[in-house]
């Protein structure tokens, strides 16, 4: 499998290899599934939370006498069915949604995802960027070279405080680092771009760990 390799300026120079073990794996929906899944679920942030009836601050004295006033018998303030009170069964900051997954599963979710997006052609490769000095307007010219699209994820081998600064304004464009990689970022960009090294990290990362 080979991808277009573009240069620094955003012309297109050629073509790169790809590793069949990453980029040319099984492409399995239910397990990218779960890996997505398990993301958003471990990124919720727990913010819903009601009080119960012990929570309520209220006072506890009972709102009229027991009998004689025809009304049904009535205790303190804080039921849930009277309005102020507290929530019987309503959300709680303490819920738990974490999910998990194992080492393998995770790694071959990314390796079906990579492979999903080479097989629809969203995937090509950058050599770098040309500038010295971070410059939003510069990186909008190379992405106007580039093969369009609505979003991009470009993938780093490494710390690169010019690229990343470069597109930080860019509303369409997410950077990562190859050692990040995960199949929720890989699915959600409609173009994924490996700058420079960015496959070898890949490879090193993902691929050493199956040895």
């Amino acid at each position: 499998m080979k991808i277009d390799l573009y240069d620094a300026t955003g012309a297109k120079k050629g073509d790169i290899s790809l590793n069949k073990d990453i980029f040319e794996a099984k492409i399995n929906p239910d397990l990218m599934h779960r890996a997505v899944v398990m993301r958003l679920a471990n990124r919720r942030l727990n913010i819903a939370h009601t009080l119960t009836r012990g929570e309520v601050a209220a006072t506890t004295k009972k709102a009229f006498r027991q009998k004689g006033t025809g009304n049904a018998r009535r205790g303190a303030l804080t039921t849930s069915l009277l309005r102020g009170g507290g929530v019987a069964h309503g959300p709680r900051n303490n819920r738990n949604f974490t999910k998990m997954m194992p080492k393998k599963e995770r790694r071959a979710a990314l390796f079906s995802s990579l492979s999903a997006q080479v097989k629809d052609k969203n995937v090509f490769a950058l050599e770098g960027f040309a500038e010295k000095a971070p410059k939003t307007k510069k990186f909008a010219e190379l992405l106007s070279k580039l093969p369009e699209s609505k979003n991009y994820l470009f993938v780093l081998a490494g710390r690169n405080e010019v690229f990343e600064k470069s597109a930080a304004n860019m509303p369409n464009v997410k950077v990562i680092f190859a050692s990040y990689l995960n199949p929720y970022d890989v699915l959600h960009a409609h173009k994924v771009c490996f700058v420079a090294d960015g496959i070898q990290k890949l490879e090193e990362t993902f691929l050493s760990e199956q040895k």
